[in-house]
């Protein structure tokens, strides 16, 4: 068995390959894909196969999939350029007689109106229409981004949002690779939909509320309208196109689109999903560390 895991220069591709590495699933049978081989020497070091993948280069997709029973196709990062990207990773899969692909998607994609879902909303029907078999791991936020801007936070004393009181499923990213691990290794998998988000939804003032309590310094939330959070992101050096999907996505967690209720992460890694304050103390004690 083949398992060719797409994007594996990327921070979530690399978890899923150590996270099949932990599950026994030998080297060998690994392939790392991704456009900057060198980033992933130590991978090769260890015996996993890496072969050059470029979403924008079918050619490269077809011979990075040769003999592969499975492929974890890593949604693309370049908004509104995936779908096409997506298409010429399915179409070099179907070509290469790969036996299942699960797909990185977005929770509820079935009826969130969020911007930011559309191009995974239509991977999903590019899949269906491919005849390829295939799996759906929906996944909700990541906690990393909130962590991730936690300096930015205690700058400002704020966390600002357009969420109002609405509650997200964040997950930190290794619990969502270990989840698309275990999906891999298993059997029987083709036609499942997995909603995927952590145990423990909250609100963005809950979130300013644990970074106060990890760093000991007042953080509160500041909710404002889309509009003038479209421009808070612009002012801290986001193309406006950006940051209007993430203003929008704001919205979106208002209105309850990355609220996962399902359970399936924690079935999937056999225990709770890390909660957001772990999340958060651990990275406050990074920030500190760097800063010591």
């Amino acid at each position: 068995m083949t398992i060719v895991i797409t994007g594996a220069t990327g921070q979530l591709g690399r978890l899923v390959v150590e996270a099949l590495l932990e599950n026994n699933v030998s080297a060998g049978q690994i392939v790392a894909g991704g456009r900057d081989l060198a980033k992933l020497g130590d991978l090769a070091g260890r015996g996993v196969q890496l072969r050059a993948i470029d979403y924008n280069n079918p050619a490269s997709l077809r011979e990075a999939f040769a003999g592969a029973e499975k492929v974890l196709l890593v949604s693309g990062s370049e908004v509104g350029q995936r779908l096409q990207q997506h298409r010429n990773a399915i179409e070099a899969a179907r070509e290469a007689d790969v036996g299942l692909i699960a797909y990185t998607s977005i929770a509820n994609a079935d009826n969130t109106g969020m911007a930011l879902a559309a191009e995974h909303q239509a991977t999903e029907e590019a899949l269906r229409e491919s005849g390829v078999p295939f799996v759906l791991l929906r996944n909700s936020w990541y906690v990393e981004n909130y962590t991730d801007q936690l300096g930015s936070f205690l700058q400002h004393g704020a966390v600002f949002g357009s969420a109002g009181d609405g509650r997200v499923s964040a997950a930190t990213r290794a619990d969502y690779a270990q989840a698309a691990a275990a999906v891999l290794v298993k059997e029987g998998q083709a036609g499942k939909v997995y909603e995927l988000g952590g145990d423990q939804p909250f609100t963005l003032g809950e979130l300013a509320e644990k970074v106060s309590a990890a760093t000991g310094q007042p953080v509160v939330y500041r909710d404002l309208p889309a509009e003038e959070y479209t421009r808070v992101l612009v002012g801290a050096g986001l193309p406006e196109p950006y940051a209007q999907i993430l203003a929008d996505s704001d919205l979106g967690i208002a209105r309850g689109d990355l609220l996962v209720t399902s359970g399936d992460l924690s079935t999937l890694i056999g225990r709770p999903a890390t909660p957001m304050h772990e999340a958060v103390r651990a990275a406050a004690g990074a920030l500190s560390g760097l800063k010591a």
